[in-house]
C-alpha cells in the first residue's frame, strides 16, 4: 500500500480503456492506494480495480464495445442514451460479468466519485460513507455524459458527468490530505481543450440548469488550467503523470474492439515501462 500518495484518474468515455490497461498492471504487481478518486470512465476502472478483479475492465469494456446494447444509435434513437446506462451499470455487473461488492466493501481504501450538479454546476463528490451500498448509482452519475444520457437523481441532487465540473480531480486529492499524487489522463503530452461550438444547443437542452450551462460553459479553461497546474505540480515532485505515449486513435466513443485494445495495451506498456519511477515516488 502507497501509504500517503494518491491516485487521481481522469475520464474520457472509450479513451478509458487506457486506464484500464494502466490499472491491470497496477494490478497484477500489487501497486495500491490508500486513497483513489475519479471521474467517469476513470471512475468505472477503478471499481474494477478496487475488487481486484483482474482482466474485468478489458472484458467490460473491449468485450462488449461493439454490442449495441453497450454503445450504439439505436440506444440513442430509442432511449435518448448512446451508451446502455441499464445496461452498462445493472445488467453487466449484476448479471454477466459479475462485480465482487464484497472485496471492494471490504478494501480499506478509500474511493471518491466526482460528478456534477445540474442546478449550480459546481462538482460533488461522494465517498464510502456517502455512497454506502449505491456505489453503481454515482458511477453512473459520474458517468452521463451530457445530451446522451439522461440526469441522474441522487441524494436530493440532480447529476450529470463529473468531468465537466471537475475533469481530473487532483485539487479535491490534495484538500483530502493527499499531497502526493499519482495523476493517469487519457489524452497525449501537450494537448489542450478549446471552446465548445455547441454552447447554443446547450441552452436549448438544459434551459433550467443555469449552473450547468455555466460549466460546460467554462469546461475547456477548467481542463486547461488542471493540465497546467499538474505540470507545475510535477515539477516539484508532487505529482506523477502517466499518459498515452503514442498518438491516440480511440474517441470517447469508439466501438472498434481492436482499436480498443491496442490503446488498452499501451496503457498497460506506460504502466510497466513507469514502473521504477512510481515505486520510487511512493516510497520517497
Amino acid at each position: 500500500m502507497a501509504n500517503g500518495v494518491g491516485l487521481v484518474l481522469e475520464g474520457g468515455g472509450m479513451r478509458g480503456v487506457y486506464t484500464a490497461g494502466v490499472l491491470e498492471y497496477f494490478l497484477e504487481q500489487e501497486i495500491f492506494f490508500p486513497y483513489v478518486i475519479g471521474v467517469s470512465a476513470g471512475a468505472c476502472n477503478a471499481a474494477s480495480y478496487l475488487s481486484k478483479q483482474k482482466g474485468r475492465n478489458k472484458q467490460v469494456t473491449i468485450g462488449y464495445a461493439s454490442d449495441p446494447r453497450y454503445i450504439s444509435w439505436g440506444n440513442f434513437f430509442r432511449h435518448r442514451q448512446f451508451f446502455g446506462m441499464d445496461f452498462i451499470f445493472n445488467e453487466i455487473p449484476n448479471k454477466y460479468v459479475p462485480y465482487h461488492y464484497d472485496v471492494f466493501y471490504q478494501n480499506e481504501a478509500e474511493f471518491v466519485v466526482g460528478t456534477t450538479d445540474c442546478i449550480t454546476g459546481e462538482p460533488v463528490y461522494f465517498n464510502k460513507q456517502n455512497y454506502r451500498k449505491e456505489l453503481l448509482t454515482v458511477l453512473r452519475a459520474s458517468s452521463s455524459l451530457p445530451f446522451v444520457a439522461p440526469e441522474v437523481h441522487f441524494q436530493n441532487k440532480i447529476l450529470l458527468d463529473g468531468g465537466i465540473s471537475d475533469p481530473i480531480p487532483i485539487k479535491k486529492a490534495q484538500s483530502d490530505g493527499f499531497n502526493k499524487n499519482i495523476v493517469i489522463l487519457t489524452r497525449n503530452p501537450g494537448y489542450r481543450k478549446k471552446p465548445s461550438k455547441f454552447y447554443s444547443i446547450v441552452k436549448r437542452k438544459y434551459p433550467h440548469y443555469q449552473g450547468l450551462q455555466n460549466a460546460l460553459r467554462n469546461r475547456y479553461t477548467i481542463y486547461n488550467e488542471t493540465l497546467d497546474y499538474l505540470e507545475e505540480e510535477e515539477k516539484h515532485e508532487k505529482v506523477l503523470l502517466i499518459r498515452p505515449t503514442q498518438p491516440l486513435t480511440v474517441g470517447r466513443m469508439e466501438r472498434n474492439p481492436a482499436k480498443l485494445e491496442v490503446l488498452y495495451n499501451q496503457g498497460y506498456l506506460d504502466a510497466k515501462q513507469s514502473v521504477d519511477r512510481v515505486l520510487a515516488f511512493i516510497q520517497e
